[in-house]
């Protein structure tokens, strides 16, 4: 897949998801899945969720037990969101799979899914950015400082998306290699976070 398609995928999902602005809204896409479409429209609606959640635990009228229930939920969200990116790391090189490297070929210190991993909160960046920018209860000092960050959000897509283009071109040619590491979170994780284990009743 080109970039200009995932970005497509982004957007069309943030605005899905925007049809009714809630949390709890019912993730839906277009795409299989289990296909590659299907899990770049997952990904960009658990950090669309995410986002919006990380919006409201900042409410100063919210009560500590509704601070402490949204902030595990963004701890589940993290966790899914890594997965995720892990399963389209998985498909990418799943796509170039039996490629001979070159023999200068160079290593990419990034995996794919996570460069499309902030694309994605890019994309998330943008859409709220020109909500600023629309606002008819700001003023025009606001308006423009939000139209300037926005020009340069829409910089940073294109160049994120042509880093992409080039990494999984050059991938392709055998002139590029990356590897496919496991976040291993540890928070999450009942055997490795002190916290959880060492508190077991």
């Amino acid at each position: 897949m080109k970039a200009a398609e995932i970005v497509s995928i982004y957007h069309a999902t943030i605005a899905r998801y925007h049809e009714t602005d809630h949390v709890d809204a019912v993730f839906s896409s277009p795409h299989p899945s289990n296909a590659l479409p299907g899990l770049l429209a997952r990904k960009c609606w658990i950090d669309t969720v995410q986002w919006h959640l990380e919006d409201i635990i900042r409410r100063p009228d919210l009560s500590d037990a509704d601070l402490v229930s949204i902030k595990r939920r963004i701890d589940a969200s993290n966790q899914e969101r890594t997965d995720v990116v892990e399963l389209i790391d998985d498909a990418l090189a799943d796509s170039i799979a039996g490629i001979t490297l070159l023999p200068q070929a160079r290593m990419n210190s990034e995996s794919p899914a996570w460069l499309l991993d902030r694309l994605s909160i890019l994309c998330l960046k943008i859409w709220h950015m020109r909500e600023q920018t629309e606002r008819t209860d700001a003023d025009e000092v606001h308006l423009n400082r939000c139209k300037a960050k926005l020009e340069v959000l829409l910089e940073q897509e294109a160049d994120m998306a042509r880093c992409f283009d080039e990494l999984m071109e050059e991938a392709r040619e055998g002139r590029r290699y990356f590897k496919v590491y496991r976040q291993m979170k540890m928070y999450n994780d009942q055997s490795l976070n002190p916290a959880l284990y060492q508190n077991k009743a």
